[in-house]
């Protein structure tokens, strides 16, 4: 009984901390959407998609409004968003998107995890190549005629469309992201996210023990609260 109510509080915590990480992530993207565009979200299409992918995580109206308050405060630290890249273990590629109010700890703890588990933190630019930025968004599947959707959607520069019985998601050039997030909002379509990815154009793939050790480096990156998104080129 013990162990079993053990390993629940740990799933609950477990859970709990990764809804905080997400939460404070959307805060951050919250303040440097204001930053780069204002606090009005009807003429800030970044603060709209920030405010957008925060309630698809289910983070409450009040603390949507707290972070748009505190990021609209001059005393708010002004938030610089910054990629490093490096090579984890087996030559897998890595990539991740930090946002910091302090640029020099941020690279010293990212190289500091790199050194640890077998990595080397590299030059701007060193590994970029090998990823394509897409622009995804994901939109909830409700009585949408989706051979109509898709044909639409591939006249607005909709690259690749999937979909199951709850979502669909729409993947297209990055440069194309505020034409397709205008066409979607015009459509009145429920939005679930709307993200820009990192996707390799060719990927490592590596046995259990492999996968868990290079598994293990993006666990611990993804626990620095200046991190947003971690990428890499695993299969």
């Amino acid at each position: 009984m013990g162990r079993v109510f053990e390993k629940r509080k740990y799933k609950m915590f477990a859970r709990y901390d990764k809804m905080a990480k997400g939460f404070t992530r959307m805060g951050k993207e919250i303040a440097i959407a204001i930053k780069l565009g204002g606090a009005d979200p009807g003429g800030n299409a970044r603060l709209r998609i920030a405010i957008q992918n925060a309630k698809g995580l289910n983070m409450p109206k009040d603390r949507i409004d707290a972070a748009i308050k505190r990021a609209s405060s001059k005393n708010e630290a002004n938030l610089e968003e910054v990629v490093y890249e490096g090579k984890g273990p087996y030559g897998v590629a890595i990539l991740i998107e930090c946002a910091t109010d302090n640029p020099t700890r941020t690279v010293a703890n990212i190289r500091m995890n790199f050194n640890r588990n077998s990595g080397e933190l590299g030059k701007t630019g060193s590994l970029d190549y090998l990823f394509e930025r897409k622009a995804v968004f994901t939109i909830k599947n409700e009585n949408i005629n989706l051979e109509e959707l898709e044909m639409d959607l591939i006249d607005f520069g909709a690259d690749d469309i999937e979909h199951d019985a709850e979502e669909i998601v729409v993947y297209t050039p990055f440069t194309n992201f505020g034409h397709m997030q205008k066409e979607l909002e015009a459509k009145k379509l429920n939005i679930i996210s709307s993200e820009l990815e990192r996707i390799p154009n060719t990927t490592i793939e590596l046995n259990d023990e492999q996968l868990e050790e290079v598994m293990n480096l993006v666990s611990k990156f993804e626990e620095d609260d200046d991190v947003q998104k971690v990428y890499h080129n695993l299969k």
